[in-house]
């Protein structure tokens, strides 16, 4: 694999990143499983994994730690904080009072001293941003992370915590992971310029949209109910629907299958270093895997354009990007005593 500097960092990572969300409980509970597929895409060349303390709360990381043990060195190592991590109101966002706490966790599950790269997961609309990153700076002056970075921002907050970093000299997030497909263009409007403008990284998640890029959802067949229950109902959105009917035949005239025209699409963005895959058994990272120098020509990318447009989704993600002022009523709503009918 062609490598790729993460951001301005000098941090060497491969186009490929390895996702490890579907390692444990959720995906593959298969720990020896996971771990055999996690050290195939090492041996393949992929040297960059992302994980989070809620995957399977805590397991994914586990998992990791084994995989990693006598491997640490060669692998650029991620993991996110924010999510829920217990019933106390206190573990979970990003508070000092939190981060310190959820760093070492992390730590002890992956069996390392160090995080390469240690991510705020979402926006948390209770704590100042000057009070977040002024605790990671301190875990990066600590030698406990190397990097810091944000993800699923909406781009006027990557400015903010980028201003806040410069006039309080505080270590400014050096990447942004995005949601990011050829369903989903929306970040190509603001989000994608703000990350190159700040010499960001971008790892973006979901190049498949959630498996809707594979070819194995298509228009007319029953619904996935196990992924509706888990919040993929977008899958069932004809506007979906009918953008991958009209890719799977682009592919198919381009002597490609989808999930190779799906990621050489993402990975052609200029602003865009790594994408992150998420495989649950082994096929899924072989297919993958198989389309890795897979590139495309402008024909291609000028037809993609016609199917969905740049800087548009599809269709909503819901479970993606929705500031917290749109996910979370109270943000929006003037608290009152009573409630009356207009």
């Amino acid at each position: 694999m062609k490598y790729r500097t993460l951001g301005r960092t000098g941090i060497q990572v491969s186009p490929y990143c390895l996702g490890a969300m579907m390692f444990g409980a959720i995906g593959n509970p298969d720990h020896d499983d996971s771990v055999r597929i996690i050290h195939r895409a090492l041996d393949a060349g992929v040297n960059f994994v992302d994980t989070a303390d809620m995957y399977s709360r805590g397991e994914s990381e586990e998992i990791v730690g084994k995989a990693l043990k006598d491997r640490r060195d060669d692998v650029v190592l991620a993991t996110k904080a924010f999510n829920p991590m217990g019933d106390d109101p206190n573990m979970r966002g990003s508070s000092r009072r939190w981060l310190v706490r959820a760093v070492e966790d992390s730590l002890r599950r992956l069996q390392t001293d160090h995080i390469d790269l240690y991510q705020v997961h979402r926006p948390d609309p209770d704590t100042d941003v000057e009070e977040t990153l002024s605790a990671l700076s301190d875990l990066v002056h600590s030698g406990k992370v190397r990097a810091i970075g944000s993800s699923t921002f909406p781009a006027s907050q990557i400015v903010e915590a980028q201003w806040v970093s410069e006039q309080r000299h505080l270590e400014r997030f050096r990447t942004e992971q995005p949601p990011y497909s050829i369903l989903d263009r929306g970040i190509e409007r603001e989000v994608l310029p703000a990350i190159e403008r700040y010499g960001m990284g971008a790892l973006v998640w979901s190049p498949l949209s959630g498996g809707m890029l594979t070819g194995r959802y298509r228009k007319g067949q029953a619904p996935d109910t196990h992924r509706a229950q888990y919040g993929f109902s977008h899958m069932r959105d004809e506007r979906r629907l009918d953008a991958v009917e009209a890719l799977i035949a682009l592919a198919e005239k381009a002597g490609l299958s989808l999930t190779h025209l799906a990621m050489a699409f993402v990975t052609a963005h200029p602003a865009v270093t790594s994408a992150i895959i998420g495989p649950r058994t082994m096929a899924h990272l072989d297919d993958v895997l198989a389309g890795a120098e897979v590139t495309l020509d402008d024909e291609i990318l000028d037809r993609i354009d016609e199917i969905v447009a740049p800087g548009t989704d599809a269709s909503p993600l819901p479970h993606a990007y929705g500031t917290p002022a749109l996910a979370e009523p109270r943000l929006r709503r003037r608290p009152t005593s009573t409630r009356s009918a207009a």
